[in-house]
C-alpha cells in the first residue's frame, strides 16, 4: 500500500463552509503533513480545511425513536395527571390568562386557546409551565 504526500497547490475533498457541501479544494497552506487553509474550486472562498466526516449510521436513529418514545410516555403521564386533577378543579375559581399576570403554583388558569390548566411550576424571570388537557405548555407570565 502507497501513502500519498500531500503538499500545497494539490487537490483534496473538503466540507467547503460557504457551499455547505463536499466539493473539491486546492490546498494552500499546511503545517508538517497536515493540511491547515483550501481555496474552494467551486465559490473560490478560503477557508480552513474540513475532513470530510462519514455518514451517520443507523444506530443514531434508533437512540432518536427511542427517545421520542419517552416523550410519548411522559405526555401519558401528563394526561393521567390532568384526569385526576379535572376531578377537584371547580369551574368558577379559574383567573383568566394574562401574559402580565403574576401566577403562583397549583392556581387554575382560563386560556384563550387551551382552556382550562394547573400552573405546576413557575419558572424565573418570567415564565410558567401550565398543565391543560393536551399536554404541559410553557407560556410567558410576570
Amino acid at each position: 500500500m502507497r501513502t500519498i504526500k500531500l503538499s500545497a497547490g494539490d487537490n483534496i475533498e473538503a466540507r467547503c463552509t460557504r457551499c455547505r457541501k463536499v466539493l473539491n479544494h486546492t490546498i494552500v497552506a499546511m503545517v508538517g503533513e497536515r493540511v491547515v487553509r483550501v481555496e474552494c474550486n467551486t465559490c473560490r472562498g478560503m477557508h480552513n480545511y474540513h475532513e470530510v466526516v462519514a455518514a451517520k449510521t443507523p444506530a443514531i436513529r434508533k437512540t432518536a425513536t427511542a427517545s421520542v418514545k419517552a416523550k410519548k410516555k411522559s405526555g401519558d403521564d401528563d394526561r393521567e395527571e390532568w384526569e385526576t386533577l379535572r376531578l377537584t378543579i371547580e369551574s368558577g375559581k379559574a383567573a383568566p390568562y394574562d401574559m402580565n399576570g403574576k401566577f403562583r403554583v397549583n392556581t387554575l388558569v382560563e386560556h384563550a386557546v387551551f382552556g382550562r390548566g394547573v400552573v405546576k411550576t413557575v419558572i424565573k424571570p418570567n415564565k410558567m409551565e401550565v398543565l391543560f388537557s393536551e399536554g404541559k405548555k410553557l407560556l410567558r407570565c410576570q
